[in-house]
């Protein structure tokens, strides 16, 4: 610097600003001039100068190095210095002196080279050489000088490179204006660069979760877009859109950030890959565009569980089965991917007639295929449910049950069971039948079951022999034996039927019995039924039994009449109650033997009146009540004593019932 010894006490000296590539608190913060006696620094945001604190005497020293250094705000802070050398000059006290301290001015990127910019002017009031001014730029990047250039007579500044918004939107720089004798003034020139379209927005994809699993929730974040437009205003300013019908849109975030979200949920197994095209726009005139295409997977996740094909199952198989053999089959899909939708089958744990299910059946894990463990048998387990579990290999596992239900279908592989009389063999049963009895009057009946079920248990009655083949018939269905005709003189006493019982299966199976009837009013007859056992060489049944049989009915015969002859005055004549009489022994009753109800194959319930027992090993004597429920037990024989006997008779007097019987008994 060349300072004149005239300068004033207080004048300022303008020094160019350092530069400092940062920005903000990383840029100039602060100048420290070094102390010297003369001058001190003046600095604020923009302008930097010397103050001439005590004027200059050139005698005393005609030149000095002032060391001025300049602090940046970083961290660590770095300095720059420059050595301002002052040649003190005789008086030429003025200045040049620009027009206005900002020159402004617009420019067209892309403006072709030597287009003028701007002019800037500065005078000085000094003449000759002191009022000569030269125009320079100041301090400014290499890329900057290479741009503009200023004439240094005229001031003008023209383009001299190529002007790029994109690069530098516009520009700032110092012009210096400096007369003769070397005293300078500085003007700002600020250079505005107009925006052309002519870049086409960029798509960038920042981040982008790939795969996305199947089960993220609709509006989750899955990428990060960013869009670039090298363009200002309008031409820089972006519209992205996804071109697909996906289930996936663009949220704006921060300044040219966009998120791809989820819009709907997502389901691996109706769509399992996603390309997405994002096309940006920007507004420009006219406008330029850009795509860029995504890939985007969906991850599986285990969120189907195994479905059956139906909602339950029937299993059908004839009793008898073979161990092993197939059931059915159950099949249950699942649509997610590798383990997710390996499906394998097993049995819940249940109880089957108290036991474990797996002891009846066994299912085969991967076919689904349903074995039954053992034979079945109809009369004991006629159905029964399992369950089953279809289950895949996720973690975790999901799971779904299906009922199936095995029905045991009935195979004839039981006979029919005469409950009475006794099968053929087993003993000696005699009906009485009365001689008065008339056609179609009930004699007997023939009580048969059988443990099949359906047409395999219909039963149906037959008379294979018979003594005389037109006296008697029995209920095809029913199983009762009837008169044909009424009963005439001529007719056999001792009349012997025996009795074929069919089911209805298919072979069908049959059993036999002896069912001995004795034409008869008088029970005195009764010895003579020795004959009968004899002509059926009946082994069992030895004298000494028939002895005690007689003795004891006799003494049981004689005490009723004499009770009779008591209480009754007048002797009455013997009716019929009922169409026949059923004698049971009591050796082929069931426990509880006391009606008949209409279960297994019979159609009604029937109840029979019982007279004395005449083909049963022991004497007993069962009383069965007529026509009504109020039937006796088993148990409640004529085991008694005679005062026991009294009782009985004297608490069933009034019932016109028991009299008839006992008349019709000992007349």
């Amino acid at each position: 610097m060349e300072i004149r010894e005239s300068a004033e006490k207080g004048t300022r000296f303008s020094i160019e600003e350092a530069n400092d590539a940062d920005i903000g608190q990383n840029a100039v913060q602060r100048y420290i001039l070094q102390k010297n006696d003369n001058f001190i620094l003046s600095a604020d945001n923009k302008k930097v100068e010397l103050v001439l604190e005590n004027r200059l005497d050139r005698e005393k020293q005609k030149e000095m190095n002032l060391l001025l250094t300049a602090l940046d705000g970083g961290s660590p802070q770095r300095s720059g210095t420059v050595v301002i050398h002052v040649t003190v000059l005789d008086a030429n006290d003025n200045a040049p002196v620009f027009s206005q301290a900002i020159y402004k001015a617009s420019l067209p990127e892309n403006s072709p080279l030597d287009t003028v910019v701007m002019q800037v002017s500065a005078t000085d009031a000094d003449e000759g050489v002191n009022g000569d001014v030269i125009y320079n730029l100041g301090h400014s990047s290499e890329d900057d000088a290479n741009i503009f250039i200023i004439n240094a007579k005229t001031g003008e500044i023209r383009v001299s490179g190529t002007v790029d918004y994109e690069e530098n939107n516009s520009f700032e720089m110092r012009v210096q204006a400096k007369d003769g004798l070397g005293l300078t003034s500085y003007a700002q020139a600020i250079i505005t660069i107009i925006d052309k379209n002519d870049n086409p927005p960029e798509v960038y994809m920042k981040s982008l979760t790939n795969p996305v699993p199947e089960d993220v929730s609709p509006g989750s974040e899955v990428g990060i877009i960013n869009v670039q437009d090298r363009d200002s205003e309008k031409n820089g300013k972006v519209r992205c859109s996804i071109e697909q019908n996906v289930p996936f849109k663009l949220v704006p975030s921060i300044k040219n950030y966009y998120s791809l979200v989820t819009t709907g949920q997502l389901d691996r197994e109706l769509v399992s890959d996603y390309n997405i095209t994002i096309r940006a726009t920007d507004e420009g005139s006219p406008p330029l565009s850009s795509s860029k295409t995504l890939h985007l997977s969906v991850a599986d996740i285990n969120d189907n569980p195994p479905v059956f094909e139906e909602e339950s199952y029937s299993a059908y198989v004839s009793e008898n089965n073979r161990a092993g053999s197939t059931l059915c089959s159950v099949s249950a899909g699942d649509p997610d991917w590798r383990q997710n939708g390996t499906v394998i089958y097993s049995l819940l744990a249940a109880e089957v007639n108290g036991a474990p299910v797996s002891s009846y059946v066994s299912v085969n894990g991967d076919t689904g295929l349903i074995h039954a463990v053992r034979s079945f048998d109809y009369e004991q387990l006629r159905s029964f449910k399992v369950h089953v579990m279809a289950r895949d290999n996720g973690s975790p596992p999901l799971s779904s049950n299906v009922t199936v239900s095995v029905f045991i279908s009935d195979v004839n592989d039981n006979s029919p069971q005469i409950l009475y009389p006794a099968p053929e063999g087993n003993s000696f049963m005699t009906e009485l039948v009365p001689k008065a009895a008339h056609g179609g009057s009930l004699v007997s009946k023939v009580i048969a079951v059988d443990a099949d079920s359906g047409q395999n248990a219909w039963l149906s009655y037959h008379i294979v022999k018979s003594s005389d083949p037109g006296l008697f018939s029995i209920g095809v269905h029913s199983g009762e034996i009837r008169t044909q005709r009424d009963i005439s003189e001529s007719d056999s006493m001792k009349q012997n039927l025996i009795v074929a019982v069919k089911d209805n299966g298919q072979p069908s199976l049959s059993a036999t019995c002896s069912m001995y009837l004795l034409i008869s009013d008088n029970l005195a007859e009764v010895p003579e039924l020795k004959d009968i056992s004899y002509d059926e060489k009946n082994s069992k049944l030895t004298s000494y039994l028939i002895i005690a049989l007689v003795s004891v009915s006799t003494f049981f015969l004689t005490f009723i009449i004499i009770i009779l002859g008591v209480r009754f005055c007048r002797r009455r004549k013997p009716r019929m109650l009922f169409d026949g009489a059923v004698t049971i022994p009591g050796a082929y009753l069931p426990p509880n033997y006391a009606d008949v109800d209409g279960t297994g194959t019979l159609r009604s319930a029937y109840n029979y009146d019982a007279y004395l027992t005449t083909g049963s090993r022991t004497s007993d004597f069962k009383f069965v009540t007529s026509y009504n429920d109020n039937t006796l037990p088993a148990e409640q024989t004529l085991r008694k004593s005679p005062t026991d006997f009294a009782d009985v008779f004297g608490q069933l007097e009034e019932s016109p019932e028991v009299g008839h019987l006992l008349h019709f008994m000992f007349d």
